[in-house]
């Protein structure tokens, strides 16, 4: 069954919404799919590999945190090139936001004249 829209959009701006989240606060990965979870309905699955990634891109970084009920956690934080990939990335959203936003809002274009040929008396050979 092929996915809907909804889930084809909601895994292509991830990446955006977490360097969203991580430009108003450094968080842990489960802190953030919870967010996530709560906003947009996505699991929390996926944003273990998505962090790695992000990680190996160099557009976050981590450093650990001593908690005092259990292990330390493991804390993500924006590198200078993942704010300019937030900058870059909510740019193209919003040109693509509303470029969508222009065709749906369109209006149905006015329906063709019929051109079909009519043979008049004299025109038949």
């Amino acid at each position: 069954m092929p996915e809907t829209i909804e889930i084809q959009l909601k895994k292509g701006v991830l990446g955006l919404c977490v360097l969203a989240l991580l430009a108003r606060a450094d968080s842990y990965a489960y802190e953030i799919a919870s967010r996530l979870s709560d906003a947009i309905d996505m699991g929390e699955g996926t944003i273990y590999p998505l962090m790695r990634r992000m990680q190996s891109d160099g557009l976050v970084e981590t450093y650990l945190v001593e908690s005092t009920a259990g292990p330390s956690r493991k804390y993500y934080r924006l590198t200078d090139d993942g704010r300019t990939a937030l900058a870059v990335q909510t740019a193209d959203w919003a040109h693509f936001t509303q470029a969508v936003d222009a065709i749906l809002d369109a209006p149905a274009p006015l329906a063709a004249p019929d051109v079909t040929p009519t043979l008049q008396t004299g025109d038949a050979q």
